[in-house]
């Protein structure tokens, strides 16, 4: 029989194997403040079950938070504006631009700049992403004007299940085919 020792880490290691682990998952993921904490909390629950107390994890859980926020490798500010770019992008509304981001744990000064940020770049950009989001469903204006009637309901029913209030759902319903078109031509 082999005698097991009985290795105790010290702060210092944890704090580095910890450090480690979250520079590997920022590299992969690029995540939020929030999400690299839940990532790291899990990851430490798991590995030591009942030996270390929760508060205890979380403690130097912060540390390395502070530590990586320090030197910029997690940037909460950078995240929310890189996200709500490329969701704008892709024809999201600023609702669920909205809700994405304090789901994801990001502090609500950050979102609320990152909104007036996509406002100022353009002032309607719920209409334009709804338009992005009829062409890629083929709803509203990209049917065929013989269907639009029988799917009004439903189409309408497409935008405010993607966020957009009924105003701006509206609106983009009741475009005539040819100015969707030209709109289509500069997006």
């Amino acid at each position: 029989m082999i005698p097991t020792r009985n290795k105790r880490k010290t702060l210092q290691a944890t704090v580095d194997e910890m450090r480690n682990f979250a520079l590997t998952y920022v590299e992969k993921y690029a995540p939020s403040k929030q999400q690299l904490k839940t990532y790291l909390l899990k990851k430490y629950m798991k590995l030591s079950a009942s030996k270390v107390k929760k508060e205890d994890i979380i403690k130097l859980i912060d540390i390395v938070l502070i530590d990586l926020e320090k030197n910029k490798f997690i940037n909460d500010q950078f995240y929310s504006e890189s996200k709500a770019n490329s969701m704008a992008q892709r024809g999201h509304s600023l609702n669920k631009i909205r809700n994405y981001l304090i789901g994801k744990g990001i502090n609500d000064s950050f979102v609320k700049n990152t909104i007036v940020k996509i406002k100022e770049k353009n002032s309607d950009q719920d209409f334009f992403s709804a338009i992005k989001i009829c062409k890629k469903r083929r709803i509203g204006p990209a049917r065929n004007e013989d269907n639009r009637i029988l799917f009004y309901k439903k189409d309408i029913s497409i935008l405010a299940r993607k966020g957009f209030d009924f105003e701006t759902s509206k609106k983009v319903m009741d475009l005539d085919k040819n100015d969707y078109l030209k709109i289509i031509k500069y997006l």
